[in-house]
């Protein structure tokens, strides 16, 4: 599944990056082999990091630390790491969207993904154009296993579940953007206020908490 999400992502990047109403505004590029050498040119060159993990997943590492150090505002849910940057930050410098690990847990016993299917015709489109072969038409069928896992397969990351709510967030993200002095000062805070995150403070903890060392004065 994951192998067919990232030609699935290919696939996208192959219509959008061809279409010309959008090729001049918009490119999407997957980066394979991620590692350091590429965070060192992606991190510090980000506005927005994106962290999306199903909240109660604990899939949210330090990836958005290492972004919001660098001034990137965050767009993700109640998960992981961005539970502790929210506390940080302030609501106000952090974009939330989603259900929370409660409401998740809550829902999963009579959970319908159908149903959003049913009710939303801007989702039911997009999941319509990636089983219909849209990004993959010289194999029209490729991507339909994807389909069946949000829809028959029960969707177990609430992805369509959380849909509509990261639609307006990412609405809430552009009409912020397009303030500059409100975004550079979002991001000026963050930064700020980020130094909890920091390796410093980290490796300083290590050392009072686990490693029992006291630092020693180098002549």
């Amino acid at each position: 599944m994951a192998k067919l999400i990232i030609r699935l992502i290919n696939g996208v990047a192959d219509a959008v990056n061809a279409d010309p109403a959008a090729r001049d505004r918009l490119t999407v590029a997957f980066l394979a082999d991620y590692r350091v050498s590429l965070a060192e040119q992606i991190v510090p060159g980000a506005d927005l990091s994106e962290q999306i993990s199903t909240a109660g997943t604990e899939a949210s590492g330090t990836g958005n630390m290492k972004f919001g150090l660098n001034g990137a505002l965050t767009i993700g849910t109640m998960d992981g790491a961005n539970v502790e940057m929210r506390h940080e930050v302030g609501d106000d410098n952090i974009f939330i969207f989603g259900l929370t690990a409660a409401e998740v847990a809550a829902r999963r016993p009579h959970y319908d993904p159908w149903e959003i299917y049913r009710n939303d015709p801007e989702l039911a489109r997009a999941v319509d154009m990636i089983g219909g072969g849209a990004f993959s038409p010289g194999e029209p069928e490729l991507f339909r296993p994807i389909v069946a896992s949000l829809l028959t397969g029960g969707d177990h990351f609430f992805l369509l579940a959380d849909y509509a709510s990261y639609v307006a967030c990412q609405e809430r993200v552009a009409t912020t953007y397009r303030d500059e002095s409100a975004w550079t000062r979002k991001s000026i805070l963050n930064v700020a206020n980020m130094a909890k995150f920091s390796s410093d403070r980290t490796i300083r903890q290590y050392a009072d908490e686990i490693w029992r060392v006291s630092p020693v004065r180098v002549e």
